[in-house]
C-alpha cells in the first residue's frame, strides 16, 4: 500500500516565492499607477467584450486587481486548497499521509507555481472560496512585474498593450459570469476528475516510469494525463475541449473587440505566439511536466474551430455552444469542427 499525497501549503508558498525572486522587476516601484490604469482598461474592455460577444456578466462590473508574483502565488494556492480540499480530506481520513510525502509534494508544487508566476500576465479567478469575503471574489488579476518586464523587453506602448491584455482576461470573465451554467459545469468536470483520483505515491512513480519508457518526445499531454485512470481521461477530454473553446474564443474576441481601439494588436499577438512556442531547456521541461504544452495548442485549435463553425453557419451557429453543456465540443470535435457542426445540425433537425 502506498502513501497518500498531502500538501504542506506553507512550504509550497515559500518555495514558490523563492523561485519567483529570480525574475526581474520585483520592486514595488514598478507597479506604481498600474491599478488605476488597469481599472480603467478593465472597465472599457467589459463594454467592448459585451458588444462583441453578446455575453453580459450577471455578477456586476468587472474589478481589476494588480498583484506582484508572491500575491499571484498566494491567490492560486488558495484556489488550489479550495479545489483539492475534498480529495485531501478524504485521503487524510484514511490515516496514511506521510510528512515526507507532504514536503516533497509541496516542493514540487511550489517550484511549478513559482515558475508560472514569472510568466503569467493576467488571470480571471473563477473559483469561489467560501471562507473569503465577497471583495476577494470574482477578480481579474494582472501580474504587474511580468507586464512591465514584457513591455520593456519588446518596447510595447504600455497603455495600448494593457488594453489589449484586459480584453482577453475580461472575455474569460464574460464567459464564466455571462453563461449562467458554465462555472458550475467546469468545476463539476474538475471535481469528477478528482473523484476518480488515485493519489498513491507508488502508483504515480510507476506510471512516470512507464511514460519515460515510451516515446515521450512527441507527447504534449504532460504528467496528469500520463497518470490518469480511464475515467479521468474521459473527464480530461471534456475539460480539454472546453478550455480550447474558451481560450480560442478569448483570442478571437480580443482581436475583434480591439479593432479601432488597440493600435498594435497584430504585433502583440505575434510576440505572444512566439513567446508561447520558444521555450527551451528547463522551461520546456516544466511545460511538459504540467501539460502546459497542450494548453498552448488550445489557443490555435480553439481559434480554428471558431473559424470553421462561423464559416458554416455564422455567429448564430457558434453561439449554440452557450445554450447548454451538451452543446459544448469535446476535444475531438475541436480538432474536427465538422463533427460538432453535424451534431448541431442533427439536433436542430430533430
Amino acid at each position: 500500500m502506498g502513501q497518500s499525497i498531502s500538501v504542506d501549503w506553507e512550504l509550497a508558498e515559500k518555495v514558490a516565492v523563492r523561485v519567483s525572486e529570480y525574475a526581474p522587476f520585483s520592486g514595488e516601484r514598478h507597479q506604481q499607477g498600474l491599478l488605476e490604469e488597469f481599472t480603467a482598461h478593465t472597465e472599457k474592455a467589459e463594454g467592448l467584450v459585451a458588444a462583441t460577444t453578446g455575453l453580459t456578466s450577471t455578477q456586476g462590473v468587472a474589478r481589476a486587481r494588480v498583484v506582484d508574483r508572491p500575491g499571484w502565488i498566494k491567490t492560486n494556492l488558495k484556489s488550489l486548497q479550495r479545489l483539492l480540499r475534498p480529495l485531501l480530506e478524504s485521503e487524510n481520513s484514511k490515516g496514511s499521509e506521510s510528512p515526507v510525502t507532504a514536503r516533497i509534494t509541496a516542493v514540487e508544487m511550489g517550484a511549478v507555481l513559482g515558475w508560472m508566476s514569472t510568466r503569467v500576465l493576467g488571470q480571471y479567478d473563477l473559483l469561489v472560496i467560501e471562507d473569503e469575503e465577497a471583495d476577494e471574489q470574482d477578480l481579474v488579476y494582472y501580474v504587474g512585474p511580468n507586464v512591465v518586464a514584457l513591455e520593456q523587453r519588446y518596447a510595447f506602448p504600455s497603455s495600448d498593450f494593457r488594453q489589449w491584455l484586459a480584453l482577453h482576461e475580461v472575455t474569460h470573465r464574460a464567459q464564466f459570469t455571462g453563461v449562467p451554467w458554465l462555472r458550475k459545469h467546469y468545476l463539476g468536470l474538475v471535481e469528477s476528475l478528482l473523484d476518480e483520483a488515485e493519489p498513491e505515491s507508488n502508483q504515480i512513480i510507476e506510471r512516470l516510469r512507464a511514460m519515460k519508457s515510451q516515446n515521450e518526445s512527441s507527447s504534449t499531454e504532460g504528467l496528469i494525463p500520463a497518470v490518469a485512470t480511464p475515467q479521468q481521461k474521459a473527464a480530461l477530454d471534456n475539460i480539454a475541449g472546453l478550455m480550447s473553446l474558451l481560450e480560442g474564443h478569448g483570442d478571437v474576441t480580443m482581436d475583434r473587440a480591439g479593432i479601432g481601439v488597440v493600435q498594435y494588436a497584430n504585433r502583440y499577438a505575434k510576440v505572444m505566439r512566439d513567446r508561447r512556442q520558444s521555450a527551451t531547456g528547463i522551461t520546456r521541461m516544466v511545460q511538459k511536466i504540467i501539460g502546459l504544452e497542450a494548453k498552448l495548442a488550445q489557443y490555435a485549435q480553439g481559434e480554428e474551430f471558431i473559424t470553421a463553425v462561423e464559416k458554416a453557419g455564422g455567429e448564430e451557429l457558434f453561439n449554440q455552444v452557450w445554450i447548454e453543456p451538451s452543446h459544448l465540443p469535446n476535444s475531438e470535435e475541436i480538432k474536427q469542427p465538422s463533427l460538432w457542426i453535424n451534431r448541431m445540425q442533427v439536433n436542430a433537425s430533430g
